[in-house]
């Protein structure tokens, strides 16, 4: 079951080199490149990879206001005004130089998301990405009204990933081939 993954080397990825062992890290695992490209994404871009969905709204601002309510916080935004709130932040958070890789393998979805760790890098197992490269916390970006600085974007489940490769990638910027490790890790004969 060969499946596809978007993955963003965000622009605190970039500016601090970490675009090669990002790379590296999902090549040691089997996973192969069949798309890659370096681009500064515009408003419309970013306003697709993070849709003006609702209800996405009004669940990222009700996990925003639970959160909250547990660190003795009160909200008084509504949970979509919450979630316009970061939304908006994390169209900020792309705007800058960005690698955006298609990376294609067996379960480059669920293992692409183990591969980044946890959104939150204070919380992400060391030997992950942002487990080894990132401090930053959601104290920080609540404190800094920002969004979580993480390194990485990774889709979160196949169509996802296939919604949005669709988005940064030109049908004829992706390759489908096969790589030849994979047939000998395994026993593919064709």
């Amino acid at each position: 079951m060969i499946e596809r993954t978007l993955i963003l080397a965000k622009p605190d990825a970039v500016q601090r080199g970490l675009i090669g062992e990002l790379i590296q890290r999902f090549e040691r695992m089997g996973f192969w490149v069949c798309g890659a490209k370096m681009l500064t994404p515009d408003e419309k871009l970013l306003s697709l990879h993070y849709a003006d969905d609702p209800a996405w709204k009004k669940s990222v601002g009700a996990k925003t206001r639970a959160s909250m309510k547990a660190k003795g916080i009160e909200m008084s935004e509504t949970d979509e005004e919450i979630g316009a709130r970061i939304r908006k932040w994390n169209m900020e958070c792309l705007k800058g130089p960005v690698m955006a890789i298609v990376f294609q393998g067996p379960h480059v979805v669920e293992a692409g998301r183990k591969i980044v760790g946890n959104t939150e890098p204070r919380q992400a197992a060391m030997g992950t990405i942002r487990g080894d490269f990132s401090i930053d916390s959601y104290a920080l970006a609540d404190k800094e009204k920002r969004v979580i600085r993480n390194l990485v974007h990774a889709s979160g489940s196949v169509d996802e990933a296939e919604r949005e490769i669709a988005l940064w990638f030109k049908k004829d910027e992706t390759h489908q081939y096969t790589k030849q490790d994979y047939k000998v890790i395994y026993g593919v004969t064709n």
